[in-house]
């Protein structure tokens, strides 16, 4: 009689034991209509792609899920999806990853409602408070306007004929009443992709996004997973005064990440901070004591800014500007635009200042050349006026 406990290869037996223990324990749960299933593509044939999904035979999915409007595969071997289980096709499991085609009726669709699958509609027409949408099997739902985008569109002439895929949030009425949400999906792509760059961006990365709308104060940008604010300042190395004069909603940027608060959900660019500093050059463009022409770009009580070039402004200081006579403001004299040349005096690179005078050329720039109001009145000058007063009043008094 042989003993058990004897036997060399009674740990190799337990330890298969104990392999065959834990497969059984893996094994796949049954597969319900309508669950969504993380797979992993194993092969992409022209007509099917299998997939990995976790069972013990192959998953199947239509290949042209996979194409993108141009007719280009938009997925490759190893890539994970998640996909809905519909039902076994020749002994298959059948996967989708939106409801389509003409042949699906409201028993799908009542399908696709409890399992959250997607399904492929044409936005027939605008109705009162949204779109008329035309689902497989040619059902009809409604979407309501705030359902068609993640931010409302002035123009609905634009959706008319196009397809999308929706999400059904309302199945009523055994279809009769069927509400579907095209944001709902676009939502949840725009969280997948902020969980993907919560874990590769940071300050300082250069980044590809678009305007979605413009304020006063900077314009609000799109990079795919989270929006956020270029303000003005960080536009230009020039002053911008209208963000409307340089850039324009749907225009695309490659801007620099200048802030991250993932947990405040703020995330500020720099347009500015992609461009070359025009002051790293600024001593080979120009030398103290010469005469450039430039533009009055800013007028103050103390003085007026003028820029010579795009991100090269220079300050022209009241008491430069009309030797010999005294100004109350710099706009006395000069005019916002106006056309001037004035004389660098002194260059400070580290702080970007420049001190400046006004030219001896000037005598041509236009009717804004400073005069005096009161002698160009014809009234004679202020000491005139002033001595006229006082000998008005000693009659008076006589």
């Amino acid at each position: 009689m042989n003993d058990r406990a004897d036997d060399p290869n009674q740990p190799e037996e337990i330890e298969d034991f104990a392999a065959l223990l834990e497969q059984s324990l893996k094994t796949p749960t049954r597969l319900q209509r309508g669950r969504k299933t993380e797979a992993t593509i194993l092969q992409i044939g022209q007509e099917w792609t299998f997939l990995d999904v976790g069972q013990k035979g192959e998953g199947i999915l239509a290949t042209s899920e996979l194409l993108n409007s141009d007719g280009e595969i938009t997925a490759a071997v190893g890539d994970q999806i998640g996909a809905y289980f519909l039902s076994n096709k020749n002994g298959e499991p059948l996967f989708t990853m939106k409801l389509g085609g003409g042949q699906a009726g409201t028993e799908q669709l009542e399908q696709a409602w409890q399992g959250g699958i997607p399904v492929e509609g044409r936005i027939e027409k605008e109705i009162k408070g949204g779109f008329e949408i035309k689902l497989p099997g040619a059902v009809r739902a409604f979407c309501p306007f705030s359902q068609m985008g993640l931010r409302r569109e002035e123009n609905n002439e634009q959706f008319i004929g196009l397809a999308r895929p929706f999400r059904i949030t309302k199945f009523e009425e055994q279809g009769r009443n069927i509400v579907v949400s095209h944001r709902a999906l676009l939502e949840e792509q725009q969280q997948q992709q902020r969980e993907t760059l919560k874990e590769t961006l940071k300050s300082g990365d250069r980044v590809k996004g678009t305007i979605t709308s413009i304020r006063d104060f900077g314009a609000f940008v799109d990079i795919g997973g989270i929006e956020g604010l270029l303000p003005i300042s960080e536009i230009s190395h020039s002053r911008v005064e209208n963000i409307e004069d340089v850039l324009r909603v749907g225009q695309e940027l490659e801007l620099i990440l200048k802030s991250c608060d993932w947990d405040a959900n703020r995330f500020s660019f720099s347009l500015r901070d992609t461009l070359a500093d025009p002051w790293s050059q600024i001593q080979d463009r120009y030398r103290t004591g010469n005469s450039y022409p430039g533009t009055v770009s800013r007028l103050a009580p103390f003085g007026a800014f003028v820029t010579l070039e795009d991100g090269i402004d220079g300050l022209l200081h009241i008491s430069k500007i009309a030797e010999g006579k005294r100004l109350r403001h710099a706009q006395e004299a000069l005019e916002l635009g106006q056309k001037i040349e004035v004389v660098i005096e002194r260059i400070e690179i580290a702080e970007k200042r420049l001190s400046l005078a006004m030219s001896t050329d000037n005598s041509a720039q236009g009717p804004s050349s400073y005069s005096d109001p009161v002698a160009s009145s014809g009234m004679g000058s202020l000491g005139d006026l002033m001595r006229a007063s006082q000998e008005k009043k000693q009659r008076k008094r006589k």
